[in-house]
């Protein structure tokens, strides 16, 4: 698979941008400057951690076989969810739409807190440490799709004309099969497609940004009542089974417990720690 060009040059700059503001403020003495720096640190590495887990996702896709839709639709059952009257009731109200919506895209805004929290406080440790455990979640996420792949409920589910069209759309029936066939060769990083249902992402991303806002008072309750209407919304923006949900709470929960049991198990320098081997 290839990238875009012209579509990678503002990820270039932003990259150079903070290798700059990193290297002219080295050393000095002024709390702002470093605070900027470790800031475009923070957001750039955060950055390359998202892009590389979206594109990943692609080869990913392109190695699955089959789906299960069949099973997740099952197991909702048996929690007794019904998702097509979830569905329905975002249909018949507008206002439900616009909010969910906004709900669902708001999954940039805790890292951009959070980090900017980190980087003005210089917490040095606790920013590296969430970046660490998004990653793992990112690459748990990644081989738990590649043996679960799904078209999602509103494909699975609903039949006839579309009311309403979710943010997340007909992403994996469209995309999923051109892959597997090899008849996609360019990965556009201005249109990056979500392409993975179970587990959730939106979910696990969720849980990790309320571990990392939970000891921190200031930032706790604005965080934690910002990812709880992101967690009701994904049902229908992020086209997601209840039991997705469940599966991304279960990898946010294990990534946390494996990136911490790896940090206390062997010391290792910032790169294999931002890299999600220690704490």
């Amino acid at each position: 698979m290839q990238l875009t060009a012209w579509d990678t040059l503002p990820y270039y700059a932003a990259v150079m941008i903070a290798i700059l503001l990193r290297t002219v403020t080295r050393g000095t003495a002024r709390p702002v400057l470093r605070r900027v720096a470790r800031c475009a640190e923070y957001y750039t590495f955060f950055t390359f951690i998202v892009l590389l887990g979206a594109i990943a996702s692609y080869p990913v896709a392109a190695a699955t076989h089959g789906f299960v839709d069949e099973g997740l639709a099952r197991f909702d059952t048996l929690l007794h969810f019904d998702w097509m009257t979830w569905y329905r009731v975002v249909v018949m109200h507008p206002a439900l739409q616009r909010m969910g919506r906004m709900a669902y895209e708001s999954i940039y805004w805790p890292p951009v807190i959070l980090l900017g929290y980190y980087a003005w406080t210089e917490r040095d440790r606790d920013a590296w440490r969430f970046m660490s455990r998004f990653w793992v979640a990112a690459i748990l996420t990644l081989i738990v799709f590649r043996f679960m792949p799904a078209i999602g409920p509103l494909a699975y589910l609903w039949h006839g004309p579309v009311p309403y069209m979710p943010e997340s759309a007909l992403w994996q029936p469209e995309l999923i099969p051109p892959l597997r066939l090899h008849a996609m060769h360019l990965i556009d990083l201005g249109t990056l497609r979500g392409l993975v249902s179970a587990p959730s992402f939106h979910t696990a991303a969720a849980v990790l940004y309320i571990v990392a806002a939970w000891p921190i008072r200031r930032l706790r309750v604005p965080l934690i009542l910002l990812n709880g209407a992101m967690l009701l919304a994904t049902p229908v923006e992020g086209t997601h089974y209840l039991t997705d949900m469940l599966i991304g709470a279960l990898v946010a929960g294990c990534a946390v417990g494996l990136h911490d049991w790896m940090a206390h198990a062997r010391p290792v320098p910032r790169f294999a720690l931002a890299m999600g081997l220690t704490a």
